[in-house]
């Protein structure tokens, strides 16, 4: 089953010093680098995609600034594929959709930020469109949510995401687990 790494807005905003720092970024950031060294090491396709705000009151991803640069924890290769994105949704307006299918693509792995906004709301979308999904949940990260007078912790919020996707729209999975399958098997 063909399979590509899909690295999602792994970018410098969400990381120490960034205008959108989010829990555990840097962690994230590293195990989403491990899992990158494994797919090149394997010759396997790597995409990245980066989010570039275009919406009227944006404070982050803007464009042209370094903080909307993919992070160096992740930098992209040449030959690697980046695709720019303005909405949540990886696929939406975006060439990442006619890409996966002429390079007869079936099966994503999955890692980057904020889980429970671009890596939810892509995840579903591909598992929509008939990917197989594996989300590699260490190398993703968030941030604390508010809602109705109450703070979810980004703990709560990550594990409450995960465990939506995890069966139905992914296969959730540790980058330890993933990376120690052989390219033939299937995550």
């Amino acid at each position: 089953m063909p399979q590509a790494l899909l690295l999602i807005d792994i970018q410098n905003d969400y990381f120490p010093g960034g205008a959108m720092e989010l829990v555990g970024s840097e962690l994230a950031g590293e195990r989403a680098g491990k899992l990158l060294a494994a797919f090149r090491k394997n010759s396997r396709p790597v995409i990245h995609v980066q989010h570039i705000s275009t919406r009227a009151g944006a404070t982050f991803f803007l464009p042209n600034t370094f903080g909307a640069e993919i992070h160096r924890s992740v930098a992209p290769l040449a030959h690697e594929l980046v695709v720019q994105k303005n909405f949540p949704n990886s696929f939406r307006e975006t060439q990442l959709l006619e890409h996966l299918r002429t390079a007869k693509i079936s099966e994503l792995v999955i890692a980057g930020m904020m889980t429970h906004m671009c890596i939810d709301t892509t995840t579903r979308a591909a598992a929509d469109l008939g990917f197989q999904c594996v989300l590699a949940h260490d190398a993703c990260a968030t941030k604390d949510l508010s809602f109705n007078g109450n703070t979810i912790s980004a703990d709560h919020v990550q594990t409450a995401f995960l465990a939506a996707l995890n069966g139905l729209f992914a296969k959730v999975q540790a980058v330890a687990e993933i990376t120690t399958l052989s390219p033939d098997d299937d995550p």
